[in-house]
């Protein structure tokens, strides 16, 4: 995903870098990226009424992740993080993500990240609501 533009991604959603991002390497730690990824997924569903984070039956818990780095992103640059679809099955979804640093049209960094649809109270899998399965299918 070196070489994925921006116009790959249906969704994105602009995050500003922190001073305490930042290592003693002068980078913003890599830490931060998997928060980059949890933030624009849940941020997508939650403002699109999908996911209720107190109250909702259904809940996805992240079961894998993983990222590939290829430029640094440092403060006081602003990640615009590119989100789309790669699959979507019958309780989970798989996301890819690109982190584009500022204007870049090449990613800093890319990822994937899996959501497994669970029942709040028995934190077992169900079959992803109808309506979330409606809207992720937009990010196809």
């Amino acid at each position: 995903m070196r070489d994925t533009p921006r116009s790959a991604f249906p969704h994105f959603c602009e995050i500003a870098t922190r001073w305490m991002d930042n290592d003693v390497y002068g980078h913003v730690n890599n830490v931060h990226y998997y928060s980059y990824f949890d933030t624009a997924v849940n941020r997508f569903l939650i403002e699109r009424g999908v996911l209720d984070i107190r109250g909702g039956k259904t809940v996805g818990f992240v079961v894998e992740t993983g990222c590939s780095y290829f430029r640094s992103i440092a403060f006081p640059d602003t990640v615009h993080v590119g989100v789309r679809v790669a699959r979507l099955g019958n309780s989970s979804v798989r996301y890819e993500i690109g982190l584009y640093r500022n204007d870049d049209e090449l990613p800093a960094a890319a990822g994937h990240f899996v959501h497994v649809y669970v029942d709040r109270e028995s934190n077992r899998p169900v079959p992803i609501p109808e309506e979330t399965r409606a809207l992720l299918g937009t990010l196809s």
